[in-house]
């Protein structure tokens, strides 16, 4: 396994991407994100990037109707994992690096995607530097994180992280210049057991045991921010 220099490691993903994977498949059942992302800023015929891109569960959506989609992902054996799952779509790239030293050139990306990619606000400065470098002028950034100022997903998300504040994280964002869109998805799992395996890999050991034990059912309410930027 080898790591881009100045990878930030990631709780979930890194050390568990087949739950991981349970967890993609489960966010946003009815397609509320993608529409949202489009009414801002389509990406048909346009390059995207997707920051952060883990094992490519997003690339083949994107690459439908994009011309041209760079994969960029600190983790190698995840951005292999990303090669072989694009393997047979012609217009996907997937490189190994980080944020803040981005292997794209400049001026070249026309929407750049990060979902829950350490993107919460403070601490992101040198990624924000790069993608004032990479993206084109008229392109648009989307950056996709959890509310914690609502929702019963928002609710845990603020108890196992309380150094994230959500006035805090609006601020950063808005004093950059970028919007947001909160919006209300949800994660809808097939089966209790998928349900809990996320959750253990989603929280401290503590906290995850007592979300299971108190809450029942496996299809959870959770809000997130779409924040947005164009160049």
């Amino acid at each position: 396994m080898s790591i881009a220099d100045g990878g930030i490691p990631s709780p979930n993903i890194w050390h568990h991407p087949q739950t991981y994977e349970i967890e993609n498949r489960a966010v946003d059942p009815d397609g509320v994100i993608e529409p949202a992302m489009r009414a801002i800023r389509d990406w048909a015929g346009a390059t995207v990037l997707d920051l952060g891109c883990g094992t490519g569960f997003h690339l083949p959506m994107f690459a439908r109707t994009a011309a041209q989609v760079i994969g960029v992902e600190p983790h190698g054996t995840l951005a292999e994992a990303a090669r072989r799952r694009t393997r047979q779509l012609g217009n996907v790239e997937v490189k190994q690096g980080t944020a803040q030293q981005l292997p794209v050139a400049d001026a070249s990306v026309d929407v750049m995607h990060a979902r829950w990619a350490y993107f919460f606000g403070p601490g992101s400065e040198p990624g924000l530097a790069e993608l004032d470098r990479v993206m084109r002028h008229g392109g648009t950034a989307f950056v996709i994180d959890n509310d914690g100022s609502r929702s019963t997903f928002g609710g845990w998300f603020s108890a196992a992280y309380p150094m994230i504040k959500a006035p805090e994280v609006e601020r950063f964002w808005t004093a950059r210049g970028w919007h947001r869109t909160p919006l209300d998805m949800g994660w809808r799992f097939e089966s209790r057991a998928d349900f809990e395996a996320v959750v253990r890999i989603e929280f401290q050991p503590q906290i995850a045991e007592r979300i299971i034990t108190a809450y029942a059912g496996h299809e959870v309410d959770y809000a997130i921010n779409l924040w947005s930027r164009t160049y």
